[in-house]
């Protein structure tokens, strides 16, 4: 190395915070800011069916549980406890459709605004 050199490099992570740290102090632009918004919008879409969907697959989860426990465990409550696990089954598998449904139901409704931004981001 000569003298009158200096070379330092940084780590991955120091990386990543530096690029952090400059985009606090760069001036966004309006695409920026759009596309910020869009990402957004997209994400809103998707949130009330995963939160219906989590909270299906949660009850349908100790459902299912308290069926094995029927069945297993309390042997006294092996029939109802057969009933019990498939209401538990039946609970989890609609989960899926529920998200899609309400997910299909929200994108509609926001459709406009999104085609809009895409639109004006296209130009």
């Amino acid at each position: 190395m000569n003298n009158n050199e200096f070379q330092y490099t940084y780590s991955s992570s120091q990386k990543k915070e530096l690029k952090k740290l400059r985009e606090k102090y760069i001036p966004t632009s309006e695409h920026t800011d759009k596309m910020t918004l869009l990402r957004k919008l997209d994400k809103q879409a998707e949130k009330p069916g995963t939160v219906v969907a989590l909270i299906m697959g949660i009850i349908g989860t100790l459902v299912l549980g308290v069926g094995m426990v029927c069945v297993m465990v309390w042997t006294t409550y092996f029939v109802p406890g057969i009933f019990i696990g498939i209401a538990g089954i039946l609970i989890l598998s609609l989960a899926f459709p529920v998200y899609k449904k309400i997910t299909a139901k929200k994108r509609k409704a926001i459709a406009p605004e999104i085609l809009q931004l895409i639109e004006e981001l296209d130009r």
